[in-house]
């Protein structure tokens, strides 16, 4: 099965400082999550000038399509970005991840996620959406869905009303399994009584956190397993250090978590995602394809940021072979 990923494209920057006093410059709060206009996106792109810096394509679907192409699933990746050298930079990284890039670009400032790293490591975030939070329906033309069998949105598409709903019902016109990912239980929240409606009308795969399981149903995650698989043929709901609920066919389980050293969760519910999508693409049992995804977000918390390096694939590859063949 051939997956395609939607979502907003942002290049992750992470900055390591030397103080904080380049915070002020920037204008943002230390250890805060913050969205900003373009205009504050380009007086830190002025401050960055010299900082220590990483990029990586990030958003939470883009993360997802890259650790599955990793393990050599058949992916690509469509998404808004600007002309700028950021964009190039997206582009190529996610092409080199082994995905198929299909970029909207447009005049202007890629979005972006900066990530300023204090030195007493505290984090402070600063997203720009930019022409992400633009991408349409129509600017993803049906020659390049009718590739796929699957399309894999992130709950925070939502919002864009030119592109979520639209997707969803040329998804469905087209044949493609539709897998969501509820994204964040502020999305469940403000958007409940539209997910409601169109989670039955049109997506096959659920994934959420226990906290956007229980703010779609009302109910702890084990329960809400129940009341969402009256919904959709497959359902996931991570609890964290606990593992997963995962289910389907008349049936629910639980994976219990690997042991791990915890260095940084972020990506743990994308790369989960990964796994259990792969799992999925290769007619994998449900317990299998939970035990790829524990796999993948038990590698990806032991590092810093949303990818795990790449010394360590080959060695998950043949973890991923052992529990496939079981």
């Amino acid at each position: 099965m051939k997956i395609i990923g939607i979502g907003n494209a942002l290049l992750d920057v992470l900055l390591r400082l030397d103080s904080d006093h380049i915070l002020s410059e920037m204008g943002v709060r230390k250890g805060a999550m913050d969205l900003i206009d373009e205009s504050a996106m380009r007086e830190i792109l002025q401050a960055q000038v010299g900082l220590q810096r990483s990029e990586v394509p990030g958003g939470s679907v883009c993360n997802t399509m890259r650790a599955m192409a990793r393990l050599g699933a058949t992916v690509g990746y469509a998404g808004k970005t600007g002309n700028d050298s950021a964009g190039s930079v997206y582009e190529a990284k996610t092409r080199e991840a082994g995905v198929d890039p299909f970029f909207v670009r447009v005049k202007g400032i890629t979005g972006c996620s900066t990530v300023l790293i204090s030195p007493d490591g505290e984090r402070t975030m600063a997203t720009f959406l930019g022409p992400a939070a633009t991408l349409s329906d129509e600017e993803i033309p049906d020659d390049i869905l009718s590739r796929y069998d699957c399309v894999y949105m992130e709950g925070y598409l939502i919002s864009n009303e030119k592109l979520f709903l639209p997707m969803l019902e040329r998804a469905k016109r087209l044949g493609l399994k539709v897998a969501l990912d509820l994204s964040n239980f502020n999305i469940v929240n403000e958007f409940g009584s539209l997910l409601k409606k169109v989670i039955p009308a049109f997506v096959d795969i659920l994934f959420s956190n226990e906290s956007e399981a229980e703010a779609y149903t009302g109910l702890p995650a084990r329960e809400a397993m129940d009341v969402i698989l009256k919904d959709v043929e497959r359902a996931v709901v991570t609890i964290g250090k606990e593992g997963a609920f995962v289910g389907g066919n008349g049936q629910v389980v639980h994976e219990k978590a690997l042991d791990a050293h915890v260095v940084d969760t972020t990506g743990a519910g994308d790369h989960f995602a990964a796994g259990f999508l792969y799992g999925y693409s290769a007619g994998a049992t449900l317990m299998q394809s939970a035990k790829v995804g524990s796999l993948l977000s038990a590698n990806v918390i032991e590092t810093v940021g949303a990818q795990i390096p790449e010394e360590q694939w080959e060695y998950i590859k043949l973890k991923v072979n052992e529990i496939l063949r079981k």
